[in-house]
């Protein structure tokens, strides 16, 4: 991946933060920077807490034959989610976990939608 790849990968992911942080589904940010600061922290929770995550999880999708293995990675991406907020001073969860559930699938649609509007 080039180093252009990860800087709009970067902007990306801060607008979409910025977009559903004006939703109504308990997630707050204060600032456009602190959404940037939020962006690098998934980025950086993903690189390293995603692989552990995935190794948590590998008994149970193997148990269920892969059947679940959407449902595990979206926990896995809701998790991620919420230790960003409890990372990023200015990027709150208003109703905890749910906010979190809603906020990482939110998260996943207007990424890839605004992905699919620049590529």
């Amino acid at each position: 991946m080039e180093p252009i790849d990860f800087l709009i990968a970067w902007l990306v992911t801060g607008s979409s933060l910025l977009l559903i942080s004006q939703l109504p589904i308990g997630v707050e940010i204060d600032s456009t920077p602190k959404a940037v600061f939020a962006a690098a922290a998934l980025g950086i929770l993903n690189v390293l807490i995603l692989p552990i995550l995935k190794a948590v999880f590998f008994v149970p999708n193997v148990l269920t034959l892969g059947l679940l293995s959407g449902v595990f990675a979206f926990v896995m991406n809701v998790i991620i989610f919420a230790g960003a907020a409890k990372v990023v001073e200015g990027f709150r969860l208003r109703m905890g976990i749910w906010s979190a559930v809603l906020g990482a699938l939110a998260l996943a649609l207007v990424s890839s939608l605004i992905n699919g509007v620049l590529i």
